[in-house]
């Protein structure tokens, strides 16, 4: 058979045992003497056994009491400890931020904002879901990420976009080269060089390949590869260069190729991509307030 005892009813009884006093036991819980002892009895009588002996100088626990009030504690223990846990997640102290993005992004320039994140939010957790792009646009149509940080959303005009910044595309070759000893080139300046080129699911592909034909510039032959390690290998042995936005350039480190700006310069834009009527949890907006600032004013 199940007790039928609420919290209100465990407070009282373990008041009631710290105190030995109806008095001094109401005061701690801010009730009256009254509501106290009615609360008290009530639990008794729940139980079926007696917790106290009232004496007109004294309440004393039973030994039946002694063993309550020990479970009393633990579990109140528990139950405020859990209130506690549910009112850091609500208040955004605790809790879990997952966030799918491309690679290059994961790798260079979300670390600053989850660093100063973490910096007032240590105890929330933060997942990060790299992969490419029209995998990042998806999870943020399934809901299985809080929202999404991309270079470019693509078709994604379900979504709602927020512009957080912009990276300007660079060229890469090796050092021995003969257009490395320039300070900057043109796009015409690529005509038919060896190239190697990312695939058309990479958000680079796009427009790189636009702004080649914007200039009419048709390049030489080329080798297409899916990842950026690939890239920066191929470049650096001499198979071609390559054109890349400037926040990939750190995680082509190894290859020790030369980075020359490329004019007219071309931008992707790094927006933050949400699921429209999605309610973000306390901690989720806590960060989106960091990457994507609100006005001021």
């Amino acid at each position: 058979m199940g007790i039928n005892l609420g919290i209100a009813h465990l407070r009282a009884v373990v008041a009631l045992a710290d105190h030995a006093s109806f008095t001094a036991a109401a005061a701690s819980l801010m009730v009256s003497q009254p509501n106290l002892s009615r609360t008290v009895a009530e639990a008794e009588r729940r139980l079926g056994v007696r917790l106290f002996v009232r004496t007109t100088r004294s309440v004393d626990l039973t030994g039946d009491g002694h063993e309550v009030t020990a479970y009393a504690r633990r579990v109140l223990l528990e139950f405020d400890d859990g209130l506690e846990q549910i009112g850091r997640f609500v208040s955004g102290d605790r809790g879990t931020v997952t966030i799918a993005c491309l690679p290059s992004i994961a790798a260079t320039f979300l670390p600053p904002y989850i660093v100063d994140f973490r910096n007032g939010h240590p105890d929330v957790s933060v997942h990060i879901k790299d992969g490419l792009r029209d995998d990042v646009v998806a999870s943020v149509r399934d809901g299985s990420v809080d929202f999404a940080v991309v270079a470019a959303s693509g078709r994604a005009n379900d979504l709602m976009r927020t512009t957080v910044s912009a990276d300007a595309f660079v060229c890469a070759l090796p050092s021995n080269h003969a257009l490395a000893q320039r300070k900057s080139l043109r796009w015409t300046d690529l005509a038919d060089e060896p190239f190697i080129a990312f695939g058309p699911e990479s958000s680079i592909a796009s427009h790189v390949r636009l702004a080649l034909e914007n200039a009419g510039v048709d390049v030489g032959p080329s080798v297409q590869a899916h990842n950026v390690a690939a890239v920066a290998g191929l470049t650096a042995a001499g198979l071609g260069i390559t054109v890349i936005p400037e926040l990939v350039v750190p995680m082509m480190s190894f290859a020790s190729l030369v980075y020359l700006p490329i004019e007219p310069t071309i931008h992707r834009t790094i927006s933050v991509v949400q699921l429209p009527g999605r309610r973000q949890s306390a901690s989720c907006s806590a960060f989106l307030d960091i990457l994507v600032p609100p006005p001021k004013g």
